[in-house]
């Protein structure tokens, strides 16, 4: 479980959360100053696609948490579709794997939590974005 990785006393375990919430405000404030499709952003481009010519799964996600934070939830879709689903699923992955019950039906909390759909689910979407045909070029950053 996720709780057995954390330090054991309520002080460390709040020690831990605020300096991932201090990094998670950095992030934010970051994004919010800096504009990652500018030429002088201090965002490094995806290093997969510098190397081969084919997108990655996460690329165009720091484009589109840039699109989210300014309100621009139709360019975030387009920069990476795939981050909607990560947004919803990751707060119900780790929120199961701390023990806290869900009110949702036990097959769904089995589909979300299997490694196995997200590793073919995530080796498809990189395939399929990188289809030259539509409608796989929706797939694509941008």
């Amino acid at each position: 479980m996720i709780l057995d990785a954390l330090p054991r006393s309520r002080w460390q375990r709040g020690a831990v959360f605020a300096a991932l919430a201090g990094f998670v405000a950095f992030g934010v404030w970051a994004l919010r100053s800096h504009d990652p499709n500018a030429a002088d952003s201090p965002f490094m481009g995806c290093l997969f696609l510098a190397l081969t010519g084919f997108y990655c799964p996460g690329c165009g996600t720091t484009r589109a948490l840039h699109a989210l934070l300014h309100g621009d939830v139709a360019g975030m879709v387009a920069m990476n579709p795939l981050l909607p689903l990560l947004m919803l699923a990751t707060p119900v992955i780790a929120l199961h794997g701390m023990g806290r019950p869900l009110p949702l039906p036990a097959p769904v909390l089995k589909a979300v939590n299997s490694p196995r759909l997200w590793l073919v689910g995530l080796l498809g979407y990189w395939v399929a974005r990188n289809l030259p045909w539509w409608p796989f070029t929706w797939l694509a950053p941008g």
